[in-house]
């Protein structure tokens, strides 16, 4: 399913994705300043985040608690030059927390990915205005 959206209406966006959601395990994909890291701020806000909320860009992962006691993990392979930095962390134990974990760059971890993630791709439709694809 694909949803045009804008900054005005991102709040209703990620009402949808949590709701629609097959699987705690979001795969964002996009290219830089598409907008993946504002669409997890959202979301982590919709899910009782009071953390402030910013993509490990450098530390690959970061976990944020919600006023429910959950706990939220945010990761950015972006930096990451091999799978195994991945695997040393145990990101795979993430996977399988439970936990919602919302991946940033998931395409450089490929072999690590659950096959049962969701993917949400994000493009580029104008200087204002993104679409979002969601493939459970």
């Amino acid at each position: 399913m694909k949803i045009d959206y804008t900054l005005e209406n991102l709040s209703e966006v990620a009402d949808f994705v949590l709701e629609n959601a097959s699987n705690k395990v979001l795969l964002f994909y996009g290219e830089m300043g598409a907008g993946k890291t504002t669409l997890i701020k959202e979301l982590a806000k919709k899910l009782g985040v009071n953390d402030l909320t910013n993509s490990p860009t450098f530390s690959l992962v970061n976990e944020y608690h919600s006023n429910k006691g959950e706990i939220i993990y945010h990761f950015d392979f972006y930096r990451i030059e091999d799978e195994e930095e991945a695997y040393d962390i145990g990101v795979e134990e993430y996977f399988d927390s439970n936990a919602w974990s919302f991946v940033e760059w998931p395409q450089n971890i490929e072999n690590l990915l659950p096959l049962s993630a969701v993917t949400l791709q994000i493009t580029i439709k104008s200087a204002t205005e993104r679409t979002l694809e969601i493939k459970s």
